[in-house]
């Protein structure tokens, strides 16, 4: 799986954004470590989600593309996807549901999905999804349970080691598995004594209980402020690979997560969405204890203007 993600960064070369790794000392000095930031929320659509969607979409037949690509999302994975779509000439059905932030909604129409509407208290996106490529003949790019979007992912740890050097620790968000999967695969192939520490809401913590327990839990439609992490449980992919290649998982309380936010915003000057801040909760509520050089992907930056408004109030 190593080697797909190689293949994913060659792939990628001129058409993903080699985001910029940051620093503090403010930070480093309130974590005893020296700690480096991979800022995913200056990659296209802003977020990791590009990676992934860019490396399965490109890889598809003349066919497959001609015919058109579907998938379901809350919102990153929807404007990747529209995205790589509109960069690629293929034609892409998003089923989103009605409540996801205003932005990524707009975001996606804005670059050419069509987009399908749902009520998450009524329907399955999944179950909706999936009708609609039965009738239309179209090609599944799910949100992280594929391999090719794995690899895509996984890039973004690729690219952290190439840019920091060897790390000792690796904090990555949480949500469906994609992201953590592909950066365990890819810190372990740079440095098998890399430790990597999945981390996760609180109120979403499904794949914390599932990795704890070797079994898979769910939690449906969790109340978190992190939207980007309200998948219902790991895939039948991700769960495996994480068992095989995380080291430990974590959650973080809403609170912590809002004051990793302000951090990043204040001290730092990075506007990052709440799941893209969940290694660095994880850090300054030591939760986890830092050790060497740690990395931290920071997954996006696609905040709603309500949501950013009521965290920097509080």
């Amino acid at each position: 799986m190593f080697n797909h993600i190689i293949n994913a960064a060659e792939r990628l070369k001129g058409h993903a954004n080699h985001t910029p790794v940051m620093t503090s000392g403010t930070l480093n000095k309130l974590v005893g470590a020296d700690i480096y930031l991979k800022c995913e929320n200056f990659q296209k659509m802003g977020a990791f989600k590009f990676r992934g969607a860019f490396n399965s979409i490109s890889k598809l037949t003349t066919l497959e593309k001609a015919r058109g690509v579907i998938t379901y999302s809350s919102g990153n994975h929807a404007q990747a996807v529209a995205l790589v779509g509109k960069m690629l000439n293929v034609e892409t059905t998003i089923v989103m549901p009605k409540n996801a932030p205003a932005t990524k909604l707009a975001a996606t129409k804005e670059y050419g999905a069509i987009v399908v509407e749902y009520d998450p208290e009524e329907g399955s996106r999944e179950d909706i999804a999936l009708k609609i490529q039965e009738e239309q003949g179209l090609t599944m790019i799910p949100p992280f349970d594929h391999l090719d979007v794995i690899a895509g992912q996984g890039t973004a740890a690729l690219e952290l080691f190439d840019q920091a050097g060897t790390l000792d620790m690796l904090l990555t968000p949480c949500g469906g598995g994609g992201l953590l999967s592909g950066c365990a695969i890819a810190a372990k192939g740079k440095n098998p004594d890399c430790k990597v520490i999945g981390v996760e809401p609180e109120l979403a913590d499904d794949a914390c209980k599932s990795f704890k327990t070797g079994i898979l839990h769910r939690v449906k439609n969790p109340d978190t402020i992190a939207d980007g992490t309200r998948t219902e449980s790991l895939g039948k992919i991700t769960f495996p690979l994480i068992l095989e290649n995380v080291d430990d998982m974590v959650t973080v309380s809403e609170k912590d997560i809002i004051l990793a936010v302000q951090f990043l915003f204040f001290r730092m000057k990075l506007v990052v969405e709440p799941s893209g801040a969940l290694g660095l909760a994880a850090l300054l509520n030591k939760k986890v204890v830092p050790k060497g050089k740690v990395g931290v992907i920071l997954s996006g930056g696609n905040i709603d203007a309500k949501t950013m408004g009521i965290i920097l109030k509080l």
